[in-house]
């Protein structure tokens, strides 16, 4: 018992946020249910996102009932690759990801060839709520396939990685890569197998990997190195994630975001419950850098003052970058 406690001690003096410190200091104080929907229905979250002129996936089409399955031809027209996913949807489960047509036939990211009827198949799963946080009745969102920068090809098995960066009240406090392995079957999801690797919020460098548990320097499938890896347009990512507080009101959030190789940093989904994985990936915990922000909150409303994205960004980047700054 003794050794519990001082392992616990260790960890909150080291700022190591727990599900339940999570859970009542930051979501439930944070996070309105109200404003749930607008992060847990990809759809509304895209909508909202389009709206604000924030850079999304373009939707091709939204597929509410058994009936509207009839308009799936209509909805990828004559596209050869798109992606069908639950609006509801969580972990990556139910997602379809088609890379190429082949002949009267589809064929996915990892090289099986479907049917049309399989696709059906899929959208009906979905409109059943088989996929969907609680089980209730879903939508299916057919949307732009994401094609991964070139700078992630050596670093990465099929899938798409993402970055999940967790924001406080519209600051970024903490950032991470998700690369797809073979044993998360190309899914960016830390539970499946995928690899979680630190940023460093200032420069955008990859720290650290964490797979299953272990701390890593290589990517298991491809052998290359997944630290020192400069991520491009990391600034773009910074004020995209700010930006999200004014987006959806929501004060804890996960953002998750894709770089195009054409587009650029895209929006992927919010979180209003995001996961705690992210300490391991860059060594350090997420509370000393939350009660930090809410230090600056409480002074900034001192003084009456509101700080835009830009100036949030650049706040967390002078004080939780790895790289030596000066927070003026």
């Amino acid at each position: 018992m003794f050794g519990l406690w001082k392992t616990w001690k260790a960890l909150e003096a080291r700022g190591i946020m727990g599900i339940n410190r999570r859970n009542a200091d930051y979501v439930l104080k944070y996070n309105r249910r109200s404003l749930y929907p607008i992060v847990d229905d990809k759809i509304i979250t895209k909508e909202r996102a389009i709206a604000a002129g924030i850079h999304v996936p373009e939707m091709f089409g939204v597929i509410s009932t058994e009936k509207q399955i009839d308009r799936l031809d209509e909805i990828i027209g004559g596209r050869s690759d798109f992606v069908v996913k639950p609006a509801q949807g969580a972990g990556g489960d139910g997602i379809l990801v088609v890379a190429d047509r082949f002949e009267e036939r589809f064929r996915t990211v990892s090289g099986k060839i479907i049917s049309r009827a399989d696709i059906e198949h899929q959208i009906s799963s979905i409109l059943t709520g088989l996929y969907s946080l609680g089980g209730h009745r879903d939508r299916a969102l057919i949307e732009y396939r994401v094609i991964p920068d070139q700078i992630f090809k050596s670093i990465s098995y099929e899938g798409v990685p993402d970055i999940r960066i967790i924001v406080l009240m519209g600051y970024p406090v903490m950032a991470m890569l998700r690369l797809p392995t073979r044993q998360s079957g190309g899914k960016a999801n830390l539970h499946q197998g995928a690899i979680g690797v630190g940023v460093d919020l200032a420069t955008g460098v990859t720290l650290r990997g964490t797979w299953l548990n272990n701390i890593i320097s290589k990517h298991p499938d491809t052998t290359n190195a997944v630290d020192g890896v400069q991520l491009p347009n990391w600034d773009g990512f910074m004020r995209l994630a700010a930006g999200c507080y004014e987006l959806c009101g929501l004060g804890y959030i996960g953002v998750d975001m894709v770089l195009d190789q054409e587009k650029g940093p895209l929006i992927l989904e919010l979180n209003a419950r995001p996961g705690l994985n992210i300490q391991i990936a860059n060594d350090c915990g997420l509370t000393l850098r939350t009660q930090a922000v809410e230090k600056h909150l409480e002074e900034l409303a001192a003084e009456g003052i509101t700080e835009t994205a830009e100036e949030r960004t650049r706040f967390v980047q002078a004080l939780f970058g790895h790289v030596p700054a000066v927070v003026t």
